[in-house]
């Protein structure tokens, strides 16, 4: 498989999520860098290192089929030289669905490679409840 060439670690961080709502293992691991130092940790998920752990951690999110979609929100960016790193809130729906059935703070680090920007980690946690703020009343001047 030929990887792609991903100019800014904007362009890696799309096709992540492109091939994440897609399901698309080969497209998945085309943003990863080819490096066993990589990592990965999914919400309630176990820390998964090196390429081939990756991978497999990836088919089994993907072969449970079910239609995933994202709005990256809220994006903090750190970027210098040769790495990035980008933390983001995950607004998770299922399908068809409009609303989000749940949020993740995920942090997604990218370096500089010769040939592109690179995934070395992504570390995704359930984002803690946010309550949603009471509507104000209207005062009433009697």
């Amino acid at each position: 498989m030929k990887k792609m060439l991903f100019a800014t670690p904007q362009d890696a961080e799309a096709a992540f999520y492109e091939a994440f709502m897609k399901q698309d293992l080969e497209a998945m691991m085309a943003v990863w860098a080819d490096d066993d130092e990589v990592y990965c940790v999914h919400p309630r998920g176990p820390r998964v290192t090196g390429v081939a752990q990756v991978r497999e951690s990836w088919r089994q999110i993907f072969a449970s089929a079910q239609s995933l979609r994202f709005q990256v929100r809220e994006q903090h960016l750190l970027q210098a030289m040769m790495v990035s790193v980008h933390s983001v809130y995950e607004h998770v729906s299922m399908g068809g669905e409009t609303r989000a059935r749940g949020c993740v703070l995920a942090t997604n680090i990218y370096m500089r490679t010769e040939r592109g920007w690179r995934m070395m980690v992504h570390h995704a946690s359930p984002a803690p409840a946010v309550e949603e703020p009471e509507p104000r009343r209207a005062k009433t001047l009697h």
